[in-house]
């Protein structure tokens, strides 16, 4: 599909830097497991585990917009299913949120935690839909929305980072 190979290097380029800041994820809770800070398993299920997740989502629609296609249907209805899943994964995330206890959640974290990343995956969910008929306008809104997680990912896990960092005891 010609509509595609014109999108090869950004998705080799979002794909890899998702992977990379995956692995590099894990090394940063690796390296804070040594730190004397309250954690539970319900704030890093709100706050650690959507970050991997948004950049696995990006590795994978990355993937699926590199594949040899041969019809534009079965890409559709897998970005679809990535969008709508999203969605699905942002409402958990929203909930575990508001029921964790470690961390009372401030505006800004709604926002980058879960009102961003819905925006992404709705996006992601209606471009797929919109494909079959208008490709090149929902190849632009897929882009944004894969690059979107990634930012999302990036911001989420600075502020991971340092407020772990900062309130270290």
């Amino acid at each position: 599909m010609p509509q595609l190979t014109e999108w090869e290097s950004f998705y080799v380029i979002v794909g890899s830097s998702a992977a990379a800041l995956t692995g590099l994820m894990f090394v940063v809770i690796t390296l804070i497991a040594d730190l004397d800070t309250e954690r539970t398993v319900g704030g890093v299920a709100a706050f650690a585990t959507p970050t991997v997740v948004h950049f696995c989502s990006a590795l994978i629609v990355s993937a699926m917009l590199s594949a040899p296609w041969h019809a534009i249907t079965p890409l559709a209805a897998a970005l679809a299913a990535c969008g709508l899943w999203g969605v699905a994964y942002t409402l958990i995330v929203a909930r575990r949120a508001q029921r964790q206890t470690t961390y009372k959640p401030v505006v800004e974290d709604w926002l980058w935690h879960t009102v961003l990343p819905l925006a992404a995956y709705i996006a992601l969910f209606i471009a797929a839909i919109v494909l079959r008929g208008d490709a090149e306008p929902s190849l632009f809104v897929v882009a944004a929305a894969v690059l979107s997680l990634v930012l999302i990912g990036i911001h989420n896990s600075w502020d991971t980072v340092t407020y772990l960092a900062l309130n270290k005891q």
